[in-house]
């Protein structure tokens, strides 16, 4: 497909319409250095603007890398109302955008989800309240009601309120050192959300917008077709709003783009679609970023998003001889591979998990539930502590990964008697013990002078060990009980 203004949109966009490019921001800072020794959970330095575009690391296609070359390791936590408001009131509570990045530097974390929704009113989750969202991608202008009463959507225009708010927290977040996947579909409500506020909510049912679009054709009473190439003129509508979206933040540094949240597996030629069309959007533009593919749901396979044009791929829990969530398997560098516990649990997952994924070469991110309180089942004002250790995990197993030079870095379990080893074989180490104890690490083919250097993965603490020779296999136990990571590296030359 070809670049997309005016009247090419079978005939729904008015002569003369073209996306608004909004105004190019600063140039984000050169790239950011290891933070080590920070306290953890203390924020005592703002954090400097993330580097980019991201592209894939050309020496270890396992990461991402900056425009200086500096592989990066990204982790942090997302939540379902980080763009849209979400609430049981109508209109919704503002979302504290500003509270919610304070959060995410607190716990060092430098990357999440910006989630969209595609129905203005949901009831998604286990006990099927009722949301409301809003802003929508489109203007609500009429003429007419639609099925919630308020105005019909116009599909030709775009909301004001939500495009500048698009832009306005990525870059927001972009200033404070954190990357943005900005996701551009959501498939899940439409397949999971029982109506009245399923297919009934959706701008593409032909009662809902005021262009006499339907995109339910076969009267099948669910509109998953939208997720599909079935409805040509569904399809060029996506395709403007992605235009749009590209518009309005492709200028940035810190953006990455995700297709779709669980769209079922009938969305496979269409997420492949869009994959691609996103690319030719940036293909006349100075910037270019990477665009993501996350697992289907229900009905996807990891084999889907390894055999698809993305960049980097969120895949769910199976894996041959492995398991994402309990013994992730060692990235190969086909894609890059960001590790989602939303596709693994749902809401879900244990510090263990962050660090057998850091040293299996994958990216983290956490499905957090942030300020939403699974007792009462609402939104608060305050963060679920629950989850702490989680948050925590993710940010210590960054900063540690930041001492390696990950560009050279590689999953080296044969090197560790636990199976878990994130390696510069000769250089650097990095070893987890799940389970404690004494853990044997494989140094033979290194000779020199290695410092060795326990961390607490509980506190954040980390105590030195004595050093050791390389040349033959060493053995190493914590100073402390409980789950542990040793970080060993060669003394530079002239050391002591």
């Amino acid at each position: 497909m070809s670049a997309m203004h005016g009247n090419r949109f079978f005939g729904l966009l008015p002569a003369g319409l073209a996306s608004v490019v909004l105004a190019s921001a600063a140039a984000l800072a050169a790239e950011s250095g290891p933070i080590p020794g920070r306290e953890p959970g203390k924020v005592d330095a703002p954090l400097p603007a993330a580097p980019g575009p991201l592209r894939v690391c050309p020496e270890n296609p396992r990461y991402f890398a900056d425009p200086a070359g500096k592989a990066v390791f990204l982790a942090g936590s997302h939540t379902w109302g980080n763009l849209a408001d979400m609430g049981k009131t109508d209109p919704p509570p503002a979302f504290d955008f500003d509270a919610y990045l304070d959060f995410l530097v607190r716990h060092h974390h430098n990357f999440f989800r910006l989630w969209t929704w595609e129905l203005p009113r949901n009831s998604a989750g286990e006990r099927r309240d009722r949301w409301y969202v809003s802003p929508s991608p489109w203007a609500r202008t009429g003429p007419g009601p639609a099925l919630d009463g308020k105005p019909r959507f116009d599909l030709t225009r775009f909301d004001v309120d939500y495009f500048g708010r698009l832009r306005d927290r990525t870059a927001a977040a972009g200033r404070r050192g954190i990357y943005v996947s900005v996701m551009l579909f959501e498939g899940y409500a439409l397949q999971f959300s029982p109506e009245p506020w399923r297919w009934k909510a959706d701008p593409f049912h032909p009662e809902n917008n005021a262009n006499g679009v339907d995109g339910d054709p076969e009267r099948t009473g669910k509109g998953l077709a939208i997720h599909t190439l079935a409805v040509p003129a569904v399809t060029r509508i996506q395709e403007a709003y992605v235009r749009k979206v590209v518009d309005t933040v492709g200028d940035l540094d810190n953006v990455l783009f995700e297709i779709c949240n669980e769209a079922g597996g009938y969305s496979t030629d269409w997420q492949y679609h869009m994959i691609r069309f996103v690319k030719e959007c940036e293909a006349a533009r100075p910037k270019k970023h990477s665009v993501g593919m996350t697992v289907q749901y229900q009905g996807g396979s990891n084999r889907v998003l390894w055999e698809s044009p993305a960049d980097w791929i969120s895949p769910n829990s199976e894996a041959p001889g492995h398991d994402y969530r309990d013994d992730p398997p060692p990235a190969d560098g086909r894609k890059v591979v960001v590790s989602d516990t939303d596709h693994l649990w749902g809401v879900g997952g244990n510090p263990a998990w962050a660090w057998k994924s850091l040293c299996r070469g994958h990216n983290l991110l956490f499905m957090d539930p942030y300020r939403y309180d699974e007792v009462e089942h609402s939104f608060t004002d305050r963060t679920q502590p629950r989850w702490d250790p989680i948050r925590e995990a993710m940010g210590r197993a960054r900063l540690l990964a930041e001492r390696m030079d990950l560009a050279r870095a590689r999953p080296a379990g044969e090197l560790a008697s636990t199976g878990y080893c994130l390696a510069q074989p000769g250089s650097r180490y990095l070893v987890y013990l799940p389970q404690g104890g004494t853990a044997s690490v494989d140094l033979s083919a290194a000779p020199g002078r290695f410092s060795a250097e326990w961390y607490d993965p509980k506190t954040g603490e980390s105590r030195s060990a004595p050093p050791v020779e390389g040349g033959a296999s060493r053995h190493f136990k914590p100073p402390f009980e409980g789950d542990a990571v040793l970080f060993i590296a060669a003394h530079a030359p002239g050391g002591s």
